[in-house]
């Protein structure tokens, strides 16, 4: 194992500690940036986002990622019109879905919290949305400090309710009332999704709402790059968190690259999953893919000295100021994907272009760890090289792939 993993925690471990989500209308992005290390950055190109939430303690980026990426859509389509989604509608839904799966499978694949963007296409599909002011989520308690529990609290309630039918050698047939109790443990806890709601004077159900703002699920498609798989297909990622077998379009690296430019270049944003173990991905803001095997040689620091530091100390120093980067390759990918360096960690939404005071290309991702603790605000950037190593799928709008891909793709 490499300096990777241990650096950062996956998003089911998520701990940031954050103020309450901004008041203004979008999120602001400053045109000229520079953080403590020794990066400054300037913006090249920025979709309209809404502001950055925290998850706290819970694995539900996904949910806030993708979320995220349908209201920047919204404002896309609707000249700006800004809503907010709420984030335990999908995760209610999500979850009693992906029960009913671990039941059909005998507790034979994981039940976690964990998820994937499609997990909320698929709940716009088939469940709609809901304004957060209508279900806000979080039952227990009115400050910061009282939520930070809850998702653990009710992880642990869940999967030991799963655990029990699935797993207990005298259950031989189970009653058809077993739902009902899940149920009743996830509204307890995220509130009760509501059939219908009345919201700034109209009555919707949550699908009429969907199709008020213009949203049509079969404009979005997933897009990943691997050769495991021919290229101009689709396949099913096998990654635990693609628990609904998502068939995705697999493309060369070249052209997942070009899909997230040419998105970008044209008022798209995109959900983003990744993996955000590695050494270049800080608390801070960034993510960087210095070559950590040789640390010493980009640093300028003796080698007993550099053997002789801790991880984080290696860390701190591959990521004070910009470095050469490692070359990425698709061989490269493919070999951190099946050796298991590279997993489904984290979602966020990628909405912007910057380069560094070098000239280098990053991309601009929404996070949702809060504002407090990252140098910029809840935005990271993320350079090219760790983006071409580091993603392991996009969802976009189809319009967002350029007319050469997308005819490959037969969209």
């Amino acid at each position: 194992m490499n300096l990777l993993v241990l650096l950062t925690m996956v998003c089911a471990l998520d701990t940031v500690p954050t103020d309450s989500v901004a008041k203004d209308s979008t999120m602001a992005v400053q045109k000229d940036t520079t953080d403590s290390v020794g990066f400054q950055f300037t913006t090249i190109d920025s979709v309209a986002i809404t502001p950055v939430k925290d998850q706290h303690r819970s694995g539900t980026c996904w949910a806030f990622s993708t979320l995220g990426f349908f209201e920047s859509e919204v404002m896309r389509l609707n000249d700006g019109k800004q809503v907010d989604f709420s984030e335990m509608y999908v995760v209610n839904k999500t979850m009693m879905d992906r029960a009913q799966y671990v039941i059909r499978m005998y507790g034979d694949v994981a039940f976690a919290a964990g998820g994937s963007a499609y997990d909320v296409l698929y709940c716009m599909r088939n469940y709609g949305f809901v304004p957060q002011s209508v279900m806000p989520g979080i039952q227990y308690g009115t400050t910061e400090a009282d939520t930070l529990p809850v998702h653990n609290e009710l992880d642990a309630v869940a999967g030991g309710y799963i655990k029990a039918l699935c797993h207990n050698s005298k259950i031989k047939r189970l009653t058809p009332v077993w739902k009902k109790g899940l149920q009743a443990v996830y509204d307890t806890y995220l509130g009760q999704c509501p059939d219908s709601f009345m919201y700034e004077g109209v009555q919707y159900t949550p699908q009429s709402y969907v199709r008020s703002l213009g949203l049509n699920p079969a404009d979005y498609v997933s897009i990943t790059s691997y050769t495991h798989h021919p290229f101009y297909t689709r396949f099913a990622l096998e990654v635990p968190d693609n628990w609904r077998m998502d068939q995705m379009y697999n493309v060369p690296l070249e052209d997942l690259m070009a899909i997230i430019d040419n998105a970008i270049k044209n008022g798209y944003t995109m959900a983003w999953g990744a993996d955000v173990s590695e050494v270049g991905f800080t608390r801070k803001g960034l993510g960087v893919m210095p070559d950590a095997d040789k640390g010493a040689d980009l640093t300028g620091s003796d080698m007993a000295k550099w053997l002789g530091m801790d991880t984080k100390a290696k860390a701190d120093e591959l990521t004070k100021k910009p470095l050469p980067e490692m070359k990425i390759t698709q061989e490269l990918r493919q070999r951190a994907f099946d050796n298991w360096e590279n997993t489904d960690d984290h979602g966020m939404q990628i909405f912007g272009t910057a380069h560094d005071q070098t000239g280098k290309l990053y991309y601009m991702v929404k996070n949702s760890w809060g504002t407090q603790r990252s140098d910029y605000k809840g935005i990271w950037y993320i350079s090219r090289a760790f983006m071409e190593y580091k993603t392991n799928d996009i969802l976009v709008h189809k319009d967002a792939i350029p007319r050469p891909i997308r005819l490959k793709l037969g969209l």
